[in-house]
Formats: structure tokens, C-alpha cells, sequence
């Protein structure tokens, strides 16, 4: 089988499955993406770089600011894909993460080819994430017209595609009735056996302070710290933490950008809402709060595996994997009452889940599992269960997206 992945930063969501089925030695895997300084091979998979030629234009309708990059980046991908089959290469399958546009016209190079498409998100102006934090009001009427017009790019996917892939129910959910159908859910899937508990862990952090799990140690983890994430309501909630559990240490991981929502007029949200706490945190406190960036994946896990409590809150918007690996390493798990979550977090079942905008609530929760080491270990070991039964990578996940591919190219 010839099978052609397309993502702009390849791997992304196809990290396991493309090199699953470059294993295979009947199968030729090939990649597009837009990275440049790539390896001719990647875990059995050729890549092959493609370049945009051209900017957005100046003068731009502002509600089109989503739709010309993803025809220039589609353009893009069909040029490189046109040079492949001059080469010979005609894919039996395509699969892609169309959020970017890149397989727009891939169809047009190959037409017998099976697409298969990565269903992570149908925008809505109303019921989803937008308009979700009334902080963060926006103008209805234009944005539901860009939002429309947003969703160009998912419309014509969805008429190309053969099939799809979400990794949620919810996301799967978003979608227009009339194509769930087409619509596959299986995650991505996490590494549950290597994703573990580890009484024994050691960090020691930047400040050279060595921490293990006799500290009581709360984590938050974004990629950007952001109100999409609920950074605004973890901090409003550190005052009353850190004044009842005078031992407690705060691990936030995540950068000073953006990676859903909107900027701020001025600065970053991460300065805004630490600045907007400091009144009601005393000096002496200040340095249990410990801000680590982005850090690297093996950096990452050690410190899920140190955290008494983690904190996952977010708009109703995709799951991050950083949840179902804070899960699999048995962490008690305190989370935002919203639609993402509830396939994942059972209430008093596998964590704790509160409203998003209720900071008050959520220090309480916090508070709550600092005091009590049974609860946090029953819902800390019903997490990991619960992410080893329905996440596992090896004997869930992973089949179950292989089964997809063959599934498409037998349509």
C-alpha cells in the first residue's frame, strides 16, 4: 500500500500511526510538511518538504484572514505533490490534518486516491468556545460571520474526504449532523506503560530546590498560559491555596504566547493575571509559585509523576494530551465542569470537577485532596485504569486507527 501523510509539522496527531505503517515493509509511507530542516527518513517514513511561494494580502477582507493562507499553504502542498507524481508516486491512500489547508487540492493531483481526514474542530460562533467566557465578550454578529466564513476550509474537506478520524465524541460532536457518520472516533493515544506512577521521583528545578512526593506539589499545565485554558481561574484561585496549605508548591508549565484565543491589548496573560493576584498573596508566598515555561517532554512527565494535585481546566474546545498523561501517571485530577472533560473525568469517579469560572470552588477542591491522601490515591488510581482501558496506545489505540486506514481504503 502506498500511503501519503500530509502535516505541516509532521508527526503532530500522526506521531504513532505513520510509523506503524512504514513497519510494514509491503507499505511505501511518504510525508509532506512544511518543515525544512527534516532527515530524508523518518522512522521509516520519506518526508518531502514544500515551501509557500507567496503572503496574504494587505488589503484583505478581515473575515477571509482564515481562507487565503490555507489556499496558498493548499497550493503549496499541490505543487510538491505534483513533483511526487512526476516521480511515479501515486498514494492508494492520503492522510491528512486539513487544518492548515494543505490537502485542499490533493484530489486534483490524485482522484482515485482514499483521502482520510483528521476531524479536530468544527468552528460554532455560539455553544462551543466562543462567546463561552462572558470576561472575553466579542461582537456577535461580525464574529459569527468570520466564524462562518472560518469554516470554509472544514466544509470543502468534509465533501472531499473519504473518511475521518476525531479523537474525541465531543469533537466528533461538533461536527454537521450529516457527516458524523463518516466520522471515526479514536485518539491519538498515550504510552500508558511508560506513563506511570513513580513513588521514588526526584526534580530538582531550576532554582536547584529538589522536590519528591513527600512535598505537597500542584501542578497546571498549558501550552501557552491562556484564559482558553483557564489560567485566569487557576490563578484567582492561588490566593486562598496557598493561605490554607502553607507546605503547598505551584508548578505552572507553559509560554507567555498564544495558541487559541485572543491576544491581550497589552503584554501577555500570563503577567496579567499574576499581576491581578499579587495583592492578595503574601511576599513570603510568592516564591511556592514557580512559573517553568515550556519544557521538554522528559522534563514534562517527571513532573506529573511529582504532582499531589493536578489542575486541568479549559473551554469547551479539543482535549489536550497532557490530561490523559497526568491520568495515566495516577495524578487526582481536578478539572473544568465542561463538555471536553466528561469523557475523561468522572466526577468523584476519576477526579474532581468543578465549574470553570468558580476559583473559590476549585481552591476548595484543591484544598480538599491536599488533606485527604486516600481520596487523592483512589481517584489518582481510577485515573490511570480509566486511561489504561480506553487510551492505551499499544492495545487500544493504535489498532483501532490501523483498522481505520484499511477500513478507507477499502471504500
Amino acid at each position: 500500500m502506498k500511503i501519503l501523510f500530509i502535516h505541516q509539522n509532521f508527526p503532530g496527531q500522526f506521531i504513532h500511526l505513520a510509523p506503524a505503517l512504514a513497519a510494514n515493509t509491503q507499505n511505501d509511507v511518504r510525508a509532506l510538511t512544511m518543515q525544512q530542516t527534516i532527515p530524508a527518513v523518518w522512522n521509516g517514513v520519506k518526508l518531502f518538504p514544500y515551501q509557500i511561494t507567496r503572503g496574504t494580502c494587505a488589503d484583505m477582507h478581515p473575515w477571509l484572514a482564515d481562507t487565503e493562507p490555507k489556499a496558498i499553504r493548499g497550493e503549496a502542498a499541490m505543487r510538491s505533490a505534483l513533483l511526487l507524481r512526476a516521480q511515479g508516486f501515486t498514494p492508494d491512500v492520503i492522510i491528512a490534518h486539513p487544518g492548515w489547508g494543505e490537502s485542499l487540492f490533493l484530489k486534483q493531483v490524485w482522484p482515485e486516491a482514499k483521502l482520510g481526514i483528521y476531524a479536530e474542530f468544527f468552528y460554532h460562533s455560539r455553544g462551543a468556545d466562543v462567546g463561552f467566557d462572558p470576561e472575553f465578550p466579542l461582537n456577535a454578529i461580525d464574529n459569527a460571520c468570520k466564524i462562518q466564513l472560518k469554516n470554509i476550509n472544514n466544509l470543502l474537506h468534509m465533501q472531499l474526504a473519504d473518511a475521518a478520524i476525531s479523537p474525541t465524541h465531543w469533537q466528533a460532536s461538533t461536527f454537521p449532523s450529516q457527516w458524523r457518520e463518516r466520522i471515526s472516533v479514536i485518539h491519538d493515544g498515550i504510552h500508558t506503560d511508560k506513563l506511570v506512577p513513580n513513588p521514588g521521583i526526584a526534580v530538582k528545578l531550576s532554582n536547584g530546590l529538589t522536590l519528591t512526593r513527600k512535598d505537597e506539589v500542584i501542578t497546571f499545565v498549558n501550552r501557552n498560559l491562556e484564559p482558553y485554558r483557564g489560567y485566569h481561574t487557576f490563578m484567582r484561585a492561588l490566593p486562598e491555596v496557598l493561605k490554607s496549605r502553607p507546605q503547598a508548591r505551584i508548578l505552572i508549565v507553559g509560554g507567555d504566547d498564544v495558541s487559541y484565543g485572543a491576544r491581550p491589548a497589552q503584554g501577555n496573560w500570563k503577567q496579567i493575571f499574576l499581576q491581578e493576584v499579587l495583592p492578595q498573596i503574601a511576599a513570603s508566598d510568592l516564591e511556592r509559585i514557580m512559573f517553568l515555561g515550556n519544557l521538554p517532554y522528559e522534563q514534562f512527565i517527571p513532573l506529573l509523576q511529582l504532582s499531589r494535585v493536578h489542575v486541568y481546566l479549559t473551554y469547551p474546545f479539543v482535549l489536550s494530551w497532557s490530561l490523559l498523561e497526568a491520568m495515566s501517571v495516577g495524578c487526582a485530577i481536578v478539572a473544568s465542569d465542561t463538555q471536553p472533560l466528561h469523557e475523561a473525568i468522572r466526577h468523584n469517579e476519576t477526579g474532581r470537577l468543578v465549574n470553570f469560572f468558580d476559583s473559590q470552588k476549585l481552591a476548595q477542591e484543591i484544598c480538599n485532596l491536599l488533606s485527604d491522601e486516600t481520596e487523592r490515591l483512589r481517584l489518582g488510581s481510577n485515573a490511570r485504569r480509566f486511561a489504561q482501558e480506553n487510551y492505551d496506545l499499544q492495545n487500544i489505540c493504535l489498532p483501532a486507527q490501523l483498522a481505520w486506514v484499511q477500513r478507507l481504503l477499502a471504500i
